[in-house]
C-alpha cells in the first residue's frame, strides 16, 4: 500500500437519504481516479460498494463500504453510507471517522427525512460539509430550487459554487463560479469532459451567481468581509482561501451539482475536496479521556504522538471471521507492536493491517493518523472500543446507542436450524449493534429486534445465506395479562385425597380484591389460632403463585391482585406442604371466576418525528390505532408527536409510518403500563389464544 503524508489524506463520506444516488456517486469518483476502468452498477453486480447478495438484490445499500484512490497526489478515503432509517445507526457511526460530509440530494426530491438526520449528526459533531445535488439529468431536476430547499431547511450557509449547463435530459456539466471554467460531460458514462467557455445564455446568470459567492465566502471570514467591503469584490485566489477556511470551520457549506449514473461531475468534487476539504491535520485534535477519569486530553493527528483509534464498524463472513474497521486518530498503529483495547482490557496482535477497497483488501505493516483501515480476526474487540497504547492509555467517547423499533419471532424451521441459530445469532449481532435478541419464556420464543422490518428481512437472509440457517418471521405474542375487578369473601379452596396409606389434606379459606395497576400480586397472612400451621402457609402462597400463571380466560399471567388467607383445616398425618399448595391453587381458581376477571394488554410510548404536512395524516393514525396523543412539539421544520397505543397496534408500525410519511418519518417506542382491553376485543384474543385452562376436578 502506498504511504501519504497525513496532509495529503483526505476521507469523506456520502451520507443522505436512500435513493440519492450515493452509491453511484462513490463509483462515479473511483472511476475518475481510475480505481475502476468502468462506471460500477449494483444492478449489474459490478458495483465496488454494493456487494452484499441483499443489497444487489434491493438495489440499496445496507451496510458502509469502503474504497479509496489517487487524486492530484492526496489519497481519497470515500465511505458509502446507508440512506435506509433501518441501517442509519452505521452512517452516524461512519460520520465520526470521516473528515468531511458529502451531503448527497436529489435535485428532483431535495430535502427528505435522512438528509435532514444527516445534517443534524454533522451539526452535533462539528463536521464540514459539501451538497453534492445529484440526479440532474432526470426529469423536474431543478439545481436552484434545490438549494433553496436546502438554505430554507437546512442551512443559509448552504451556497452554490456552480451553476448547471442544461438540466434533466439536456443537462451536460456545469460552470465553476470562481475559476469561470465551463466542464463539458461526455454522456457516455466514461466521465470524460473538456474544458470550455461558459455559454453566452449563462453568462448573466454565472455573474450574478458568482456575486452570491463572494458574498457567502466574505461573510464567513471576517477579515474577508473588511476586506470585500472596502474592494466591492475578491480576487480568485483569495475568494479560494475563503472558501476553505469557511469550508474546514464549518461556516460556509459549498452546493456542487452533477449526475452520478451518466458520470457527470467528479472532477470538480474531486478537486473540491483535494484543494478545499480539511486532511486530518486540519481538524480538531480528538477529545479523549484517561480510564475511569474525568480528565480531558487532546490527540492531535501526529503520527509521533502515542498510538490511539476507535473502532466504528465489524464485519462478520463465515469464510474469513471478523473484520474490525478503525480509524487511526493519532501514531502510527504497527503489526509488530499491535494494540491494548482499553474497552476490554486485553492486548490484541495481528498480522496485516488492511486498506478496503470494497470487498477487495490491499495490505500493509503500519498506519498513521487520519487513515480509515481494517484488521481481521481480531479475538475481543467489538463496535465503539478505545485502543491505544497499553503505557498510554485513553478512550473516546461511545459511539450512539439506538433503541430497536420493532420485534418479530423467529421459529426454526427444523431440529438442524434450531440447534445452529444459537451460534449463528451471536456472529451476526457482533456485526450489527443495532440488533437484539432475547427470549420470551412465557411464549417460548426467539425475539430478534431491529430498526425496522426491512432489517429484520434482511438479517433473516443472512441467517440462511451466511450460516445456512433457516427460520419463519412472526409476530411477537403480545404479553397480555388478566386480572381482577371485583372482590370473593371466605372461598375454600380444600385439596382431600385417600388412596390407601397416607392421605392428603389441605383446606384454606381466601379473600380476594384487586390492587392498583402496576401492584403485582400481594400475599396476606391472617391466621390465627393455629388454623393452619406455620409452616404450611408459605405453601398456600406457593400454590396461588403457581396458578396465578395461567389466568382463566385465556391462560395468561394474573396480576394486580391480593389475596388473604383467612382460615384453614388440616389434618395431623395427611397435610403436607403438597397438600396446602393444591388447597392454595383451588381456592385461588375458584375466588377469581368470582372476581370478574378481565384482560390486560402493554400500552406503549410512543414519539414519532414528522414533516409538518404529514402531521394530521400520523394523528389519524394513531387515533385509529386505538392510540391517545398526549402532545406535540416542533423540531426545525419537522413535528414531534408524543402518544400512547396498545403493542398490538403498534407490531408493524414502521412499514406503516412509512409509507404514511413517504419515508420522512421515524419513530421511538417504549413500554408505559398496562390497561383493560376494550370489551369487544376480548373475546378474539381469547380465541387466538388458543389456550383452554381446565379445571382440576376435586375429589
Amino acid at each position: 500500500m502506498k504511504k501519504y503524508e497525513t496532509a495529503a489524506l483526505r476521507n469523506i463520506g456520502l451520507v443522505g437519504h436512500a435513493g440519492t444516488g450515493k452509491t453511484a456517486l462513490g463509483e462515479m469518483l473511483l472511476l475518475a481516479m481510475k480505481v475502476t476502468s468502468k462506471l460500477g452498477k449494483t444492478a449489474d453486480q459490478t458495483s465496488t460498494f454494493d456487494y452484499e447478495p441483499e443489497e444487489i438484490k434491493r438495489e440499496s445499500s445496507i451496510s458502509p463500504a469502503i474504497a479509496g484512490g489517487e487524486w492530484k497526489k492526496a489519497r481519497v478515503t470515500v465511505i458509502d453510507t446507508p440512506g435506509d432509517a433501518n441501517f442509519f445507526l452505521d452512517t452516524h457511526n461512519c460520520m465520526t471517522v470521516i473528515d468531511t460530509a458529502v451531503v448527497v440530494v436529489s435535485a428532483v426530491d431535495g430535502v427528505q427525512v435522512q438528509t435532514d438526520k444527516a445534517w443534524s449528526i454533522a451539526e452535533e459533531l462539528a463536521l464540514p460539509r459539501v451538497v453534492f445535488v445529484n440526479k440532474m439529468d432526470r426529469e423536474r431536476a431543478d439545481f436552484d430550487a434545490a438549494v433553496d430547499d436546502l438554505r430554507k431547511n437546512l442551512s443559509d450557509k448552504i451556497v452554490a459554487v456552480q451553476v448547471p449547463i442544461g438540466s434533466e435530459d439536456k443537462f451536460e456539466g456545469m460552470v465553476d463560479l470562481l475559476s469561470g471554467k465551463a466542464y463539458r460531460f461526455a454522456k457516455d458514462g466514461s466521465g470524460s469532459f473538456q474544458v470550455v467557455d461558459v455559454p453566452a445564455e449563462l453568462k448573466d446568470r454565472v455573474a450574478e451567481a458568482r456575486e452570491k459567492l463572494i458574498d457567502g465566502i466574505a461573510a464567513s471570514d471576517d477579515a474577508l468581509t473588511e476586506k470585500y467591503l472596502e474592494q466591492g469584490t475578491l480576487s480568485e485566489e483569495e475568494a479560494l482561501q475563503g472558501l476553505r477556511k469557511g469550508i474546514v470551520a464549518g461556516t460556509f457549506v459549498p452546493a456542487l451539482c452533477g449526475a452520478s449514473t451518466l458520470a457527470i461531475g467528479a472532477a470538480p468534487l474531486l478537486d473540491l475536496v483535494i484543494g478545499s476539504c480539511p486532511s486530518p491535520v486540519d481538524r480538531p485534535p480528538r477529545k479523549v479521556k484517561r480510564p475511569g477519569s474525568e480528565e480531558v486530553l487532546e490527540r492531535a493527528a501526529d503520527p509521533a504522538a502515542p498510538f490511539c483509534g476507535q473502532v466504528f464498524k465489524t464485519l462478520v463472513d463465515q469464510f474469513t471471521g471478523r473484520m474490525t474497521l478503525l480509524r487511526v486518530w493519532s501514531g502510527t498503529l504497527k503489526t509488530e507492536t499491535g494494540f491494548y483495547n482499553v474497552t476490554r482490557g486485553v492486548r490484541e496482535r495481528f498480522n496485516a493491517i488492511l486498506w478496503l477497497q470494497g470487498k477487495k483488501q490491499e495490505s500493509g505493516t503500519e498506519a498513521g493518523p487520519g487513515e480509515i483501515v481494517a484488521v481481521a480476526k481480531l479475538k475481543e474487540t467489538m463496535t465503539g472500543d478505545s485502543l491505544a497504547e497499553e503505557k498510554d492509555q485513553v478512550v473516546f467517547p461511545p459511539l450512539p446507542a439506538v433503541v430497536p423499533a420493532i420485534t418479530f419471532a423467529l421459529r426454526p424451521k427444523t431440529k438442524n436450524d434450531e440447534d445452529k441459530i444459537g451460534q449463528a445469532l451471536p456472529r451476526l449481532l457482533e456485526e450489527d449493534s443495532t440488533l437484539q435478541v432475547s427470549h420470551d419464556t412465557e411464549a417460548k420464543e426467539i425475539l430478534l429486534s431491529g430498526m425496522g422490518q426491512v432489517h429484520i428481512e434482511v438479517t433473516v437472509e443472512k441467517l440462511r445465506r451466511k450460516f445456512g440457517v433457516e427460520v419463519d418471521l412472526l409476530p411477537p405474542k403480545i404479553p397480555y395479562r388478566e386480572t381482577i375487578k371485583g372482590r370473593a369473601q371466605n372461598v375454600e379452596g380444600k385439596h382431600k385425597k385417600q388412596t390407601g396409606g397416607r392421605g392428603q389434606f389441605g383446606v384454606a379459606y381466601l379473600n380476594m380484591e384487586p390492587l392498583p395497576r402496576g401492584s403485582g400480586f400481594e400475599f396476606v397472612d391472617q391466621i390465627v389460632g393455629g388454623a393452619i400451621p406455620r409452616q404450611w402457609i408459605p405453601s398456600v402462597e406457593k400454590g396461588i403463585v403457581a396458578a396465578a400463571k395461567h389466568g382463566p380466560l385465556a391462560g395468561f399471567p394474573v396480576v394486580d391482585f391480593r389475596v388473604t388467607v383467612i382460615d384453614g383445616k388440616y389434618h395431623d398425618v395427611d397435610s403436607s406442604d403438597m397438600s396446602f399448595q393444591l388447597a392454595g391453587s383451588k381456592g385461588f381458581k375458584a375466588a377469581i371466576k368470582q372476581c370478574k376477571p378481565t384482560l390486560l394488554e402493554p400500552i406503549m410510548n410512543v414519539e414519532i418525528v414528522c414533516p409538518d404536512e404529514c402531521m394530521g395524516d400520523v394523528m389519524g393514525d394513531i387515533n385509529q390505532r386505538r392510540g391517545r396523543v398526549l402532545g406535540m412539539d416542533s423540531k426545525g421544520r419537522m413535528q414531534v408527536i408524543k402518544a400512547q397505543a396498545p403493542m398490538s397496534e403498534m407490531l408493524r408500525y414502521s412499514s406503516d409510518l412509512r409509507q404514511i410519511t413517504g419515508g420522512r418519518g421515524a419513530f421511538t417506542m417504549g413500554f408505559s403500563h398496562y390497561d383493560e382491553v376494550p370489551a369487544q376485543l376480548q373475546d378474539r384474543i381469547i380465541q387466538e389464544s388458543g389456550r383452554k385452562v381446565e379445571e382440576e376436578e376435586e375429589e
